[in-house]
């Protein structure tokens, strides 16, 4: 059982995300960080016993990140990609044993200069709905090929609309609801092989 990890968004990094996204809807997709219950359900399927590499795509202000430098392995490989340049500076600042990238869209050629030939886990927060569709399969593409055989990959959405393409990369797709965040979402797990 997944223990809570504690998530609180403080208030200069809820107004940081909030400018954001006045600034680039389409990149950030929400007006507030996600909620203590979404962070919760996208980490829980994460066997954080076993898991040794781990990427993060769209990590934003760190709400993920942060309950990810809690709850992985001393060993575990940690790789974040953010493409706002301010927030990937100010989370290289606070997160400094993990690895830092850009763009998402750069996944596979990125992990290899890590050293990471294969992800445990994909944690994304990445608002697909809002992406051309070219870039999005992309991206999908690219978290499938980048895991290990066993490997989950875990997003959220505000609809149902990536449930499809999800379902064409991935031989497992499954989908809770959180409605305790704002706006309420979609946890899509996906996996290589059915388990």
């Amino acid at each position: 059982m997944l223990s809570e990890p504690s998530v609180k968004t403080s208030a200069a990094g809820k107004w940081m995300f909030l400018k954001k996204f006045m600034q680039n809807p389409r990149d950030v997709g929400s007006i507030i960080p996600s909620s203590n219950r979404l962070t919760h359900k996208m980490l829980e399927p994460i066997a954080w016993d076993r898991v040794r590499s781990i990427v993060e795509l769209g990590a934003g202000t760190g709400i993920f990140t942060k309950a990810i430098y809690e709850l992985a392995r001393p060993d575990c490989k940690v790789a974040i990609f953010e493409k706002d340049d301010e927030m990937r500076t100010q989370l290289l600042q606070t997160f400094k044993g993990f690895y830092f990238c850009k763009n998402a869209l750069d996944l596979q050629s990125c992990l290899p200069k890590i050293g990471m030939a294969k992800a445990d886990c994909i944690v994304s927060g990445l608002p697909f709905a809002n992406f051309a569709r070219s870039d999005r399969e992309q991206i999908i593409q690219q978290a499938h090929d980048s895991l290990s055989d066993d490997g989950v990959f875990v997003t959220f959405q505000y609809s149902l609309q990536m449930r499809a393409s999800l379902q064409r990369a991935f031989a497992q797709v499954s989908v809770s609801f959180v409605a305790w965040n704002m706006p309420p979402a979609f946890v899509y797990v996906c996996r290589k092989k059915v388990v």
